[in-house]
């Protein structure tokens, strides 16, 4: 893997982690052109890059993790779910993620969804600030299972799940972004793990490389992110999965992928 390959991939993630478009569909989908999708490294290079990222939100939002003992256990509730799930499935989902038509199905499933999800949560009050509860924590974990098929996007995945449970668009992709701290933390150690004995020297470069970068671009997202779904919903992210999901069926069908 080189480092413009790295580069890519990390600005990828970094733009992608936080909006509800799967990153992880998109680092598949950029890997898989540029011909690496099949290498081990690559495969845990496009987990491990996610923590950079995610620890944009530590950050920007430092004061929620280390004032509020409660919701930090709240987070540790929420991550027990995919914490389970990853370790039933972990070998099977490796498996997904070298499959693109894994990803044009979840893309373009999830785009269907994310067109009509404004209409369904209507209800919720956008300009009331919310205290998420247990109930609603448990129930954005459970979610966030759903979002280990490739494609499917963590973060879509959450804030739908926190907004099924009565949480505002707001509240619910802010705790969207928290959670996602113990769960890339739990996938890249348990990454780190499994790669600990065929790591080399040159491999620990262009990790630190790519979640620099990552967590650099992922800081500008996060704000982006919030101020769009405030003005506009989800709508344009589901046209955009869906036009993203088509083009890539029909190229994957002329490349015979």
């Amino acid at each position: 893997m080189t480092y413009i390959e790295a580069l890519i991939l990390a600005i990828i993630e970094g733009i992608t982690e936080f909006l509800p478009v799967s990153s992880t569909g998109h680092m598949i989908i950029a890997s898989t052109f540029m011909g690496i999708n099949g290498n081990t490294f690559v495969k845990s290079f496009e987990i491990i890059i996610q923590f950079g990222a995610i620890l944009s939100v530590v950050v920007l939002y430092w004061r929620k993790f280390f004032t509020s003992f409660q919701f930090n256990m709240k987070l540790v509730f929420a991550f027990i779910p995919a914490a389970v799930a990853g370790a039933l499935l972990g070998t099977y989902i490796d498996t997904l993620l070298a499959n693109i038509w894994v990803v044009i199905t979840a893309l373009l499933a999830g785009g269907i969804i994310l067109i009509f999800v404004d209409k369904w949560f209507k209800h919720a009050n956008e300009t009331e600030e919310q205290e998420v509860s247990w109930t609603q924590s448990l129930k954005v974990g459970c979610f966030q299972c759903i979002a280990m098929i490739p494609g499917v996007s963590r973060s879509a995945a959450t804030i739908i799940g926190g907004m099924g449970s009565g949480l505002n668009r707001k509240t619910a992709a802010e705790f969207s972004f928290f959670l996602a701290v113990p769960t890339m933390l739990g996938a890249t150690a348990k990454k780190l793990f499994d790669f600990y004995g065929t790591i080399h020297y040159q491999d620990i470069k262009i990790l630190l490389f790519g979640s620099f970068i990552a967590f650099i671009v992922a800081m500008l997202a996060i704000k982006a992110l919030i101020t769009f779904l405030k003005r506009y919903g989800f709508k344009w992210f589901g046209y955009y999965r869906i036009a993203v999901g088509v083009i890539l069926a029909v190229i994957a069908l002329l490349l015979k992928m």
